[in-house]
């Protein structure tokens, strides 16, 4: 599968943005996907993640109420929606796609990633 991140940009404190993260390939409503981070200097982190039925979704504790992940099975698409941003939400995002793992939100568990897409929220 080839995933291909977009909706990054510059937004202010308190501001949204939806980030949506297109598959090609087959079999996508099979996959588990998950969202990742990386800001400067830091590690890439775990974001948020869903399961291939949309069922389950998962939150880092730092986005838990404010990002909302889902997912178009249709549309071979998964989004997260972001809201009232920080300026430490700054970092390139990530999507990633895993079949059948039992541990969605470790980063090592992911074989596919997309790009990335850079995000800037200022103060």
């Amino acid at each position: 599968v080839q995933l291909q991140a977009s909706g990054g940009g510059l937004v202010q404190a308190g501001g949204s943005l939806r980030l949506s993260c297109a598959a090609s390939g087959r079999l996508f409503s099979s996959y588990e996907m998950g969202w990742f981070r990386q800001a400067p200097g830091k590690e890439r982190e775990f974001v948020a993640a869903i399961s291939w039925s949309g069922a389950s979704t998962y939150y880092a504790d730092s986005v838990q109420g404010r990002f909302t992940i889902s997912r178009d099975n249709a549309k071979n698409t998964v989004y997260l929606q972001m809201n009232s941003l920080k300026p430490e939400d700054t970092a390139v995002y990530y999507c990633a796609a895993e079949p059948g793992t039992r541990a969605p939100t470790k980063i090592n568990e992911y074989d596919y990633w997309g790009q990335g897409t850079l995000v800037t929220v200022s103060s």
